[in-house]
């Protein structure tokens, strides 16, 4: 379960680290070039389909956005995301600082994986992840050393979710794919790693047991928790 609620806050932060690199590309909206500011933040080859920055209205939408692996991970596909979604407030911006009013993301597929060396893929982000404090506090959202910019909270979360794969480079016959079929859930309020609890467990209930060879030590995936240091 808390390599669920870990993985899952990695590609929020991811997403919205995205959306902030589009908001400081103001200047240079073509697709090239915020493919290329993505590419020098996450390591990762970007392709974008569309992308649009309200010049009035405060919103950043990105479509068919697809992130590739880094060539030790053959290159394969990592996420592939219909939408993203981002209305913003304007003058929480001005003042370094990240208010999303309202956010929808539509991740189509995620691959989690697992290259010739036994390492995989997740851990390559270079975003750090806070853990929970002792006693069960919040921890607070903090990306200001990937962006710069303070984060104040997403009042509104929409998550659709398509499906979830697993690839073993070095032995195809651990490879396996799931249905998550998540559609327009909606989570209020995200401030912290304890307000995306409700998402996570709402995954585990629609991944049919995806996630369960991840801490079966008798199945491929053992070496996930380990780095997580579960």
């Amino acid at each position: 379960m808390k390599f669920i609620f870990k993985w899952l806050f990695r590609l929020f932060i991811l997403a919205v680290v995205l959306v902030v690199i589009c908001l400081l590309s103001y200047n240079s909206i073509l697709r090239v070039v915020i493919e290329h500011n993505i590419r020098a933040q996450t390591g990762m080859d970007a392709e974008i389909g569309k992308f649009s920055l309200g010049l009035i209205e405060p919103t950043v939408t990105i479509q068919d956005l697809k992130l590739y692996n880094p060539p030790d991970f053959g290159g394969t596909l990592f996420l592939s995301i219909p939408e993203i979604h981002v209305e913003y407030d304007r003058a929480a911006l001005a003042h370094q600082e990240i208010h999303v009013t309202l956010m929808r993301f539509n991740l189509g597929e995620f691959d989690i994986v697992k290259n010739q060396a036994g390492q995989t893929n997740i851990f390559t982000l270079g975003l750090s992840v806070p853990t929970r404090k002792p006693g069960g506090g919040q921890t607070k959202i903090n990306f200001k050393e990937q962006t710069g910019y303070d984060f104040k909270g997403i009042d509104s979360l929409n998550v659709s979710i398509g499906k979830a794969k697993f690839v073993d480079l070095k032995d195809p016959q651990n490879n396996r794919e799931q249905n998550i079929g998540i559609e327009d859930c909606v989570t209020p309020n995200v401030e912290s790693l304890t307000d995306l609890d409700p998402l996570a467990a709402i995954i585990i209930l629609h991944s049919d047991g995806f996630f369960d060879s991840l801490v079966d030590q008798k199945k491929p995936g053992l070496d996930v928790l380990k780095q997580l240091g579960l």
